[in-house]
């Protein structure tokens, strides 16, 4: 059974301003109000997506990344029951133009709730930054692929799409948080480069959530 849901969490990681801050009011309350994008072209506030319960919402780089792509896999094993259980909501936001959402969780199998911000506004006024930091030690536990050949598959995805489309900025980089319900910041990760993932069972564990077994390993358990 799930553990007792974690409390709000008030430290902060990744910021450019420093650790143990989290997003001025001033600055969730303008994300709150910028649009988002369902797959079939619908507008909605960014506030709807959190505004009457919690919400893991995950912030990628672009559809192309294949860091991001085989997160946003990982992220398609969470059972829903799960979130159902906790009365959380699961949300990735990517930044490109929404006709790439239905293929994109058709690649990676995921299944809740997928959103983009075409004009990076949300990106921008949360603090999410672009380019890479020069901490290249980070490895993200859900990435299976090395550099070498990630790049070359996100590279020939790109060739092969209509125009030349890198489906979102290359350079914006991500994050994720917990917000909600209201306007309740719980966690916030800004990531510093491609691969400065916070582990979706991390995530999962402060939202309340049961966590999930990504090894494919059976489970030991202690009696």
């Amino acid at each position: 059974m799930a553990g007792p849901p974690a409390p709000p969490v008030t430290r902060q990681v990744g910021r450019a301003r420093g650790c143990g801050q989290r997003p001025e009011l001033g600055e969730l309350r303008e994300a709150a109000r910028c649009l988002v994008v369902d797959a079939d072209g619908r507008s909605i506030p960014f506030k709807a997506l959190y505004g009457e319960r919690k919400a893991i919402v995950v912030f990628v780089r672009n559809f192309l990344c294949y860091t991001c792509k085989e997160y946003v896999e990982d992220l398609a094993k969470v059972p829903e029951a799960f979130l159902q259980e906790a009365n959380v909501r699961l949300i990735v936001i990517g930044q490109s133009s929404y006709h790439h959402i239905k293929p994109f969780c058709s690649l990676t199998g995921y299944t809740h709730e997928m959103y983009v911000d075409p004009q990076r506004e949300i990106y921008k006024t949360l603090g999410m930054k672009r380019g890479e930091g020069n901490n290249v030690s980070v490895r993200s536990p859900h990435v299976k692929s090395n550099t070498l050949l990630g790049s070359i598959r996100s590279m020939w995805r790109a060739m092969t799409g209509p125009a030349f489309d890198f489906q979102g900025d290359p350079a914006q980089q991500g994050g994720a948080l917990i917000l909600g319900p209201g306007n309740e910041v719980h966690f916030l990760h800004l990531d510093k480069n491609r691969l400065d993932h916070v582990p979706i069972n991390t995530v999962l564990q402060l939202a309340g959530v049961k966590t999930v077994n990504f090894t494919n390993k059976p489970q030991i358990i202690d009696i």
